[in-house]
């Protein structure tokens, strides 16, 4: 490409009225040097063809599509035009893999080129989404994204643990919502980087010091919207497996509503927006007062209602009726007690009657038994006596032969005792 300016030569493009910003020969303005730069470009790079990889894809208020094209080492900001965006027959999103067909522009009040795309063509999934679909795809083999291991989000939580960037935009709308719904919520933050290779092992630190210590009821981590790119931290695999072990409940709520991440899959609870989690995981209080307001006066209503209904069913009884209809019920259970008392009393008396019998049956067997009832008979109990110490023998004498001369005697009768010597011993064979 020529030099567009040398030295010394006048620019044959502009007049000094028409272009007060040359001050002197040989000096640019920064219009100057802008202007020759844009028509330099544009006339050396029109309808051309560039392959690139889409990130930051915005569409604006007036339809208008605004995004960047991108390789491993450069980036170039790009346009395409609502007028021109009649002949897409696809969305245009971030990661794809994409030819644009356009020219090179200089937007002046900028400094900055740009390429005027008229026509899009997919070239297919771009590096980023590919590894991100085939991560996807391994750890929802293992189990990760598993509907039945989602844990169930408490209706009023006590206290919310917040992992985000404290500069963030996501952090103002999660406490802005959080002290509008229910400003009784207390809110433990737990500030980590969201974006570069920084953010993930942070995130994970702040999901285990979360668990460890019981810091809250629900976690809610995320972060504003952004490009691809920017919400990768978010889609690291060690993140992904601290959300799916967390035994608190996990709010994801990263970027916008197109936006997703993988820690959408592994959370309990996907929000679309920082501010629609702090939205789910706050009852309003407002409602729940409306609601218990509501509870009461049907509680009232019902109540009155019965009451009532009551009224009238009373008032069709004259007290004549209701005494009569109150005797007839309470006749038979009367009837009923009485019977019963005197079942009971019947009962005690052939009880006591039997047991005294029994009594007396037992008396009587124990009398008969008794050793000492026996000598009335004018029977008597013989001892040997020791005639030294007085002890007696620990058996009684049964027995005749058991006996020797001058043994004394102690005899026990019914009424009374005596001592005798023995002088005589007759056997069974002198009887």
């Amino acid at each position: 490409m020529m030099n567009p300016y040398r030295p010394g030569k006048e620019l044959e493009s502009y007049s000094d009225d028409e272009n007060p910003v040359m001050k002197e020969h040989g000096i640019f303005t920064v219009s100057s040097l802008t202007q020759m730069i844009r028509n330099n470009l544009e006339s050396s790079f029109s309808n051309i063809q560039v392959d690139g990889e889409v990130s930051n894809a915005k569409l604006s208020s007036a339809g208008h599509l605004y995004f960047s094209l991108k390789d491993r080492e450069a980036l170039i900001q790009a346009v395409m035009f609502r007028f021109q965006m009649n002949s897409l027959d696809f969305q245009v999103s971030d990661g794809m893999k994409i030819r644009a067909t356009g020219s090179v522009s200089v937007y002046a009040q900028r400094g900055q080129y740009q390429l005027i795309v008229s026509t899009l063509r997919k070239q297919g999934v771009g590096d980023i989404l590919a590894m991100l679909e085939e991560r996807k795809q391994r750890l929802a083999r293992e189990g990760l994204f598993d509907s039945e291991k989602k844990k169930p989000l408490p209706r009023l939580p006590k206290k919310i643990v917040v992992i985000t960037s404290q500069q963030g935009a996501a952090l103002h709308d999660i406490l802005t919502v959080l002290k509008r719904r229910n400003s009784g919520i207390d809110v433990v933050i737990l500030p980590a980087p969201v974006q570069g290779e920084d953010a993930p092992p942070v995130l994970v630190k702040r999901l285990h010091q979360a668990n460890i210590f019981n810091l809250g009821d629900v976690i809610i981590i995320g972060r504003g919207g952004g490009s691809l790119e920017d919400l990768l931290a978010f889609s690291d695999e060690s993140l992904v497996r601290a959300i799916s072990k967390s035994r608190i409940p996990v709010v994801s709520a990263v970027g916008h509503e197109v936006d997703w991440s993988l820690a959408d899959f592994a959370a309990d609870v996907r929000a679309p927006t920082p501010s629609a989690a702090a939205e789910i995981v706050s009852e309003n209080k407002e409602a729940i007062a409306s609601q218990i307001e509501q509870f009461q006066d049907e509680l009232i209503t019902s109540i009155k209602s019965r009451l009532n209904y009551a009224k009238l069913a009373i008032k069709s009884f004259s007290p004549q009726d209701i005494e009569t209809r109150f005797s007839r019920i309470l006749m038979p259970l009367a009837r009923r007690l009485d019977d019963s008392i005197d079942s009971l009393r019947q009962s005690i008396k052939d009880r006591t009657i039997n047991m005294l019998h029994t009594l007396a049956l037992l008396e009587s067997n124990l009398e008969s038994a008794n050793p000492l009832a026996i000598l009335n008979k004018g029977y008597a109990v013989v001892y040997r006596k020791d005639p030294k110490s007085g002890h007696l023998s620990k058996e009684p004498v049964s027995a005749a032969q058991d006996l020797q001369h001058e043994d004394v005697l102690a005899i026990t009768f019914a009424k009374g005792k005596a001592d005798a010597t023995v002088k005589e011993i007759y056997t069974d064979e002198k009887l």
